[in-house]
């Protein structure tokens, strides 16, 4: 386990030494990331930390003031969002975001707007669905009329339609009774083992997190302290510091 990142090749994303600003508020110093290619990888920290802010900044929404993100061999920071979706980063972002006066299809096919999923969205379609018979069986359901949960399976359904070869999600566990969490768990694992698809995503619980995720970062303040393989970080003093104060002791 480690604060810093050590150089080691096969990143598919690296994010390094981050800076991110509103106007004259940073959120973000030196902030760093890093995922391999087929792993999953949970972003973690307080309310605050700025998790959605580095995820904004990876996939277009925000622009970094300083710092690099490359993906796949190609620095991608400073690219508008419809770009990143282009060169293959999907973002799921909090609260689903749908469409709620739109049906269940409608929503899911917006995912295939960028040419390149466009070309294959057929295709696409058909694994999303074997993925989620939910989308068949809700498809002319508008959106609002789904719980949670479902809606949530919408949205990640959405992201997967840009083909992508990495999967952000920001909360896909917020406000979902347990045995959805447990679902949408399941689901995660599968498109990352079934379509060999890398994800990062963000969660307030550590323990759930840790034990979807291959390795964790963990922000605290705008910076990037710790990170590591999810077995060193579940066990460390300096994780139950940060999100339990003094209760860890």
């Amino acid at each position: 386990m480690s604060n810093e990142m050590s150089p080691q090749d096969g990143f598919q994303l690296e994010v390094k030494d981050l800076d991110v600003a509103y106007g004259d508020f940073q959120v973000l110093w030196q902030a760093a990331l890093s995922v391999r290619k087929g792993e999953i990888v949970a972003l973690l920290g307080p309310n605050g930390a700025g998790k959605s802010t580095l995820m904004n900044t990876i996939s277009g929404l925000n622009k970094p003031v300083a710092g690099s993100v490359t993906f796949e061999g190609k620095r991608i920071d400073g690219l508008p969002a419809h770009q990143t979706v282009g060169e293959g980063i999907s973002h799921v972002l909090e609260r689903r975001r749908l469409f709620p006066f739109m049906t269940v299809e409608d929503n899911v096919l917006l995912g295939a707007h960028n040419p390149r999923a466009r070309a294959q969205r057929d295709e696409t379609r058909a694994g999303v669905e074997a993925l989620f018979p939910l989308l068949k069986a809700r498809s002319t359901q508008l959106a609002n009329s789904l719980s949670g949960g479902e809606q949530q399976m919408v949205a990640i359904a959405r992201g997967l339609m840009a083909r992508p070869k990495l999967l952000m999600v920001d909360e896909p566990f917020l406000g979902l009774a347990p045995m959805m969490v447990e679902q949408i768990t399941a689901l995660m694992k599968r498109v990352r083992d079934e379509q060999g698809i890398s994800l990062v995503f963000i969660e307030q619980n550590v323990e759930l997190a840790l034990s979807l995720a291959d390795r964790g970062f963990i922000l605290e303040s705008g910076r990037t302290i710790l990170q590591g393989p999810s077995s060193e970080l579940l066990g460390s003093a300096e994780v139950k510091r940060i999100f339990l104060g003094d209760f860890a002791f």
